[in-house]
């Protein structure tokens, strides 16, 4: 259990603070994804035997820090050294064998010719040019045949994270439990192997940038100003709602639920709506976004001026750390912009 201690001393307050409890830590950070118990769910089975016996804490260390940019996991740049090594441990009890070693010298091989084998090999599940499998870990998210969804072998925080001989481990020997086969079991020598390590090494070189690049925006909301009045500008919305393909679901107060009934501020209202195609496809990218559907539009009166206002969704790209969400949020940041415009000019 964190403790803490303040001693006054001289006029200095000094505090004293416990040693990291990983336990705590992977709880607060880490399980929403992993699972309390490490065994998966948005995030990879971090307690799945045959991963810990693929990575070693220098891997697990760098992807805590680097994460993976535009790949769900996030970057824990703000937790201490000690806190990162307390998680580390912490995913390491899972394992009953000891830590593996991994040389950082690189390995040697043919990257043409790996690439050649990755195309027959590898493509399938981590896509023709290394971007990884669609999705997230959870079910509804993947193939249903599909216990984890590919890594990204062209991430950055994946490469500065893998060392070579860490990439050849996995190659040779597979991780049961998941689709990785082992590639020697699969035909391949060791010189194929060495081949594909230098392949997915070459993607440093490359750093593709990807078409879904992440999104830059301060605003966490979109909103204008209705030249209507508040009654008018509820029903301009309804109809702009309808003219973008979507449903209207209901219309409430603010309050509502959180007041007794009939205290309700009428000029506070909330408009919610969806798509359910749009919504369909994009909870099996990233059922996350669930957390905010369906869409809702905010209209409140306040001194003689309507506001009407939406979260907005180029903001929670960011917060999503999924590049292959970010299309659905700018096309949602352009259905609300169009929805705005139409109810209010």
């Amino acid at each position: 259990m964190h403790w803490m201690i303040g001693i006054l001393l001289l006029g200095i307050t000094t505090v004293v603070v416990g040693e990291p409890r990983g336990d705590e830590l992977f709880a607060a950070h880490c399980a929403g994804c992993h699972g309390d118990t490490g065994k998966g769910g948005v995030g990879v089975p971090l307690s799945l035997p045959s991963f810990l016996e693929s990575v070693d804490d220098d891997f697990l260390h760098k992807t805590i820090r680097m994460g993976r940019p535009g790949r769900v996991m996030p970057a824990f740049r703000a937790l201490s050294d000690a806190q990162v090594e307390a998680i580390v441990r912490y995913i390491r009890s899972w394992s009953g064998e000891p830590e593996p070693e991994f040389s950082n010298q690189p390995v040697r091989g043919d990257a043409q010719h790996g690439k050649q084998l990755f195309a027959s090999y590898c493509a399938a599940c981590h896509g023709e040019n290394g971007d990884g499998g669609r999705g997230t870990g959870v079910t509804f998210s993947r193939k249903r045949d599909l216990p984890i969804i590919a890594p990204a072998l062209n991430n950055a925080g994946f490469l500065a994270a893998a060392s070579d001989e860490m990439i050849r481990h996995t190659l040779q020997f597979g991780r049961e439990g998941t689709p990785m086969r082992s590639f020697l079991v699969q035909g391949l020598s060791e010189q194929d192997i060495d081949d594909l390590v230098s392949y997915v090494r070459s993607y440093e070189k490359q750093q593709p940038v990807s078409e879904k690049s992440a999104v830059t925006v301060a605003e966490t909301t979109i909103w204008a100003e209705s030249s209507y009045t508040l009654e008018e500008t509820i029903e301009n919305l309804k109809d702009a709602i309808v003219s973008q393909n979507f449903i209207l679901i209901r219309q409430d107060t603010l309050e509502h639920g959180l007041v007794a009934e009939g205290e309700e501020d009428p000029s506070q209202v909330i408009l919610h709506f969806c798509n359910f195609k749009f919504l369909f496809e994009a909870l099996a990218v990233d059922p996350r976004v669930g957390m905010f559907l369906p869409c809702r539009i905010t209209v409140t009166e306040k001194d003689g001026k309507v506001m009407v206002s939406a979260i907005n969704p180029l903001y929670l790209s960011r917060l999503f750390n999924n590049n292959e969400l970010n299309e659905y949020c700018k096309k949602m940041y352009a259905v609300y912009s169009a929805i705005l415009e139409d109810a209010t000019l």
